[in-house]
């Protein structure tokens, strides 16, 4: 990854102080960095993160480790429990802030991460269980006790860190997944996700060590979207990014294919 000549300047604080600052100029998208596309992929990829919460009465900040999924939009999904402490923050205070981070080896601030914040809401959706167990799976047990709920975090905007001098404040709809037009391949995730795992489990590996460098392992798809394919090892979760904005099953048909012979072919 190449990164811009740093264009640092001295800027005096309302206090008074002189302090080092980095150019606007550093922070805007290059070829080789798209901050939209690197807080989806930290979004799409994340599989626990730190959640902070306000505490009940004293309005304190308080945070806890929680695993995580993605609604087909990218919404981040939570599953706790109305025992926990952070539960009952939230069930007095909604807002929340997630952050999450690639889980880089060495110095664990070299790597990217990303600080959601929003507003945390039960949810009863199918689709949302669906897709959380499907990349959780553990979870199956905990999912049907009367005290945990799924909960979605309605996003109010991003900070991104991703490297030195790449800081970018996001909104949400730089965010999230656009889902217009896309209502036949959202229906049709469920059967494309088993179609993948039963029938082409080793294009998923494919896509994985070939066109992501992943190591090999027992790679699976756990999900489906316009922009691109969830892939799990274990604990690990991959994004595979489609070349082309996909909306149709007939076309993701296409792309999957094309994408499986590119990785062959390596």
């Amino acid at each position: 990854m190449s990164f811009q000549p740093m264009d640092l300047r001295l800027a005096r604080d309302p206090d008074g102080v002189e302090r080092v600052r980095v150019s606007e100029r550093y922070m805007q998208p290059t070829a080789d960095f798209d901050p939209k596309t690197a807080a989806k992929t930290l979004m799409r990829e994340a599989r626990s993160g730190a959640l902070a919460t306000l505490m009940v009465g004293s309005g304190g900040p308080y945070c806890s480790l929680v695993n995580v999924a993605t609604a087909t939009d990218g919404t981040p999904l939570l599953l706790i429990s109305q025992l926990a402490l952070h539960t009952k923050n939230i069930l007095a205070d909604a807002r929340v802030s997630l952050m999450l981070d690639e889980r880089k080896e060495g110095d664990p601030l070299q790597g990217a991460r990303v600080m959601l914040m929003g507003l945390a809401a039960k949810t009863e959706s199918v689709d949302a269980r669906r897709r959380y167990l499907a990349h959780q799976p553990e979870a199956e047990m905990f999912a049907g006790f009367g005290d945990f709920a799924f909960y979605e975090v309605k996003l109010k905007g991003a900070h991104l860190v991703a490297g030195f001098g790449r800081i970018v404040d996001l909104k949400p709809d730089e965010l999230l997944t656009d889902l217009t037009g896309a209502e036949a391949l959202v229906a049709a995730e469920p059967e494309v996700v088993e179609h993948m795992n039963k029938d082409h489990a080793e294009a998923c590996r494919l896509y994985a060590t070939k066109l992501r460098g992943a190591p090999d392992g027992d790679w699976r798809c756990v999900g489906c979207d316009p922009e691109g394919l969830d892939l799990q090892c274990g604990r690990m979760g991959l994004r595979l990014p489609f070349p082309q904005r996909v909306t149709q099953p007939g076309v993701l048909r296409a792309v999957l294919k094309q994408m499986a012979d590119q990785a062959r072919a390596k």
